[in-house]
């Protein structure tokens, strides 16, 4: 995993510059398994996928799943792609 210097970018106040590290969440089928399906597609699209960020939660009922990941995005354009992927996929209804 290389290292990603963010001080400049958090000294101008901007935390939304690339490449850089960010959040995703998708929330979809808790049968699909999301925890090892999410970072896969992340993955498959040339993403560093940070594994030791995973983190799941099931809704009350146990019909839906949550899994929040961080990833390193190179460009805006790989950020897009990344929530593309994941909407595209027919067990995931959304991410945020």
């Amino acid at each position: 995993m290389r290292e990603i210097d963010f001080s400049q970018a958090k000294k101008d106040g901007k935390g939304f510059q690339f490449p850089g590290e960010f959040e995703i969440t998708a929330i979809g089928n808790a049968n699909a398994g999301l925890d090892t399906h999410v970072p896969k597609l992340l993955h498959r699209i040339g993403l560093e996928v940070l594994h030791e960020t995973l983190s799941t939660k099931l809704t009350p009922a146990g019909n839906y799943q949550s899994v929040t990941v961080t990833f390193v995005a190179p460009t805006r354009e790989k950020y897009d792609e990344a929530h593309a992927t994941l909407r595209a996929d027919e067990n995931i209804r959304f991410t945020m």
